[in-house]
């Protein structure tokens, strides 16, 4: 990871670490509202004032969002992995994308739309990974802490469970995220089948944890970060909207 972080300023300089940045914001605009809105709104509609989704039922609603979300975030997250993978490649390679709006139109008239969906489907399967392994993975760890320990449901329970959610989900789709980054960042088309013997020829079993480290340093913090701003973001809008305690969550 170091060396990688080095090759990058030398590269790039400074501006070089945040190498598709709009193309970042747009996943997280699309993916990411996609799959909490309807996890919410799902999740909502199985509560009632006398019972709480069990966890099995969680997972089946987080997989079900995360689906969805992975199919609208798809030509962003395509983006992402192409701007941050141009500097690892020789400059009569690089696309060299000026921002995610010109890379989305690029990408339709060079190689057509179909071009928006390439990887769509290991990618639609690492979002149910990744949704199932932190949002349901964090509602459950928030019910353990709060059911076994002296907490209440406070910012030290919400870092609590958001850190382990963080650790399960990076963990759970390591193998999955090796798969895509390889797919999307290929010049050319290659089944998944091919893809996985080559890669485990070349590399044995690690492939599926190679870049482990880096993936938990970015998604750790953002699954923390992530969750105790929606927690205080759903408190502050059932304060404006009037609304007392919730089943398994106190204003």
């Amino acid at each position: 990871m170091f060396s990688t972080f080095i090759h990058i300023l030398k590269s790039g300089g400074p501006l070089g670490l945040y190498s598709g940045l709009s193309a970042s914001l747009l996943r997280q605009l699309t993916y990411s509202t996609t799959r909490f809105g309807v996890y919410e709104e799902l999740k909502s509609t199985f509560t009632t004032p006398t019972t709480t989704p069990s966890f099995p039922l969680l997972i089946a609603l987080a997989s079900t969002s995360g689906f969805l979300g992975g199919i609208a975030g798809n030509p962003a997250d395509v983006l992402n992995v192409r701007m941050q993978h141009d500097a690892a490649l020789p400059s009569s390679q690089r696309r060299n994308y000026a921002h995610a709006l010109d890379g989305l139109v690029r990408m339709t008239r060079e190689e057509g739309w179909r071009s928006l969906f390439r990887g769509v489907a290991p990618n639609s399967m690492r979002a149910v990974l990744m949704t199932a392994s932190q949002l349901a993975s964090y509602d459950g760890f928030k019910t353990l802490i709060l059911s076994h320990t002296p907490l209440s449901d406070n910012l030290t329970t919400h870092f609590s469970a958001s850190f382990l959610a963080g650790f399960v989900a990076t963990t759970i789709c390591s193998p999955v995220d090796v798969i895509k980054t390889r797919i999307m960042s290929a010049k050319e088309r290659e089944g998944l089948g091919r893809l996985l013997g080559r890669i485990y020829r070349v590399e044995g079993v690690g492939w599926m944890f190679r870049g482990w480290v880096p993936s938990f340093v970015r998604l750790g913090p953002h699954t923390v970060v992530t969750f105790l701003f929606l927690e205080q973001h759903k408190r502050v809008w059932r304060m404006l909207h009037g609304e007392g305690e919730r089943l398994g969550e106190k204003v």
